[in-house]
């Protein structure tokens, strides 16, 4: 089945979900020609100039302001009231009266290209309220969908309605989305991790003792080996844990810039641990489920941990003394985690 007959089927004539089926339409149209303009690589080097800087630091890449500028043009053709985006300071005016906002990461991981490693587009649906300021202020639980698309060997879309998870593939020959995996469910526990351990130092000492958990092996208290991943793209990590299981990690520290951590909650961590939680797993900042978190600003950064739900509620144990609401208290004693 096709993106699109998939989600008129889903809407049913049903006005916000009609609404919401067109604006995840025009984003995958997007994503269509976002895709052949990263397929380019190194044929398009003025595309890859880095031209500023974040107030974090964070680069920005031509190719970063083109995706958002390609993304908004075509959402102003879609039911959609306001747009949030990392490469702007404040939220885009839409189409006023329309019922949804987007909050968007138009090109995550866009540093990734020179190495010809995935990038994506993330995105979050919301309902519009009667400001952009209220409306972006809204708990991660208010999503009315969520999703990315991934850029690597193929193009594929990992999205959310509220119902599960689905994965849809674009097929080359025919442009178009194309059904490739339904209902995904995340293993509950799993021997692969992801975290830049660069950063050490600036953890906490309950992040650190979990991750030494991790590293020691078979020869710590899991009495298991497991193995490590980092792609250094959000959306990467979250594809490969999805389909596989496993964790990523990317904590608060005490390094300069990262206290409240180095993702943004309201369009990067909050549809990601949607997307995760409709699998079957979990997400946290270390004191709350992310999705419980209200922003208080538009670039706000979060700690951000998800995958495999028994992962998730072990690592809660190592950084606080009260397991999330909804997260079980797991066992450390040795267990044999099944792939």
């Amino acid at each position: 089945m096709i993106l699109n007959a998939y989600l008129n089927q889903w809407a049913a004539g049903e006005p916000l979900r009609t609404a919401i089926a067109a604006t995840i339409g025009v984003l995958a149209e997007a994503a269509t020609s976002l895709a052949d303009m990263v397929g380019r690589g190194p044929l398009a080097d003025e595309m890859h100039d880095l031209i500023a800087h974040h107030a974090d630091g964070d680069a920005q890449r031509r190719l970063d302001i083109m995706a958002e500028d390609m993304i908004a043009d075509r959402l102003r053709h879609a039911p959609v009231r306001y747009l949030a985006s990392e490469e702007s300071e404040s939220a885009l005016d839409m189409i006023p009266g329309a019922p949804l906002a987007v909050a968007l990461d138009p090109l995550d991981g866009s540093t990734n290209i020179d190495a010809n490693a995935p990038l994506g587009m993330i995105f979050s649906l919301l309902p519009a309220l009667d400001s952009a300021g209220a409306t972006f202020k809204q708990v991660g639980r208010r999503q009315l969908a969520a999703g990315f698309f991934i850029f690597g060997p193929h193009t594929s879309l990992a999205i959310t309605l509220g119902d599960g998870v689905m994965v849809f593939t674009l097929d080359r020959t025919t442009q178009r989305f194309t059904l490739a995996r339904q209902k995904v469910t995340m293993p509950k526990s799993s021997r692969e991790y992801a975290v830049n351990a660069s950063n050490a130092r600036f953890w906490s000492e309950g992040v650190r003792s979990f991750v030494e958990e991790l590293t020691a092996g078979a020869d710590g208290p899991r009495a298991i080996d497991f193995n490590t991943r980092w792609i250094g793209a959000l959306c990467g990590e979250a594809y490969r844990i999805l389909l596989r299981g496993g964790l990523y990690l990317y904590p608060g520290g005490t390094r300069r810039g990262q206290v409240r951590g180095r993702l943004r909650l309201l369009y990067e961590a909050n549809p990601i641990a949607m997307l995760i939680e409709q699998a079957g797993g979990g997400a946290t900042d270390g004191e709350r489920n992310i999705l419980d978190i209200a922003p208080d600003s538009l670039h706000v950064h979060t700690p951000l941990v998800f995958g495999s739900f028994e992962e998730v509620a072990r690592f809660q144990k190592h950084v606080s003394a009260t397991p999330i609401a909804g997260y079980m208290a797991v066992s450390v004693t040795q267990r044999e985690v099944r792939m």
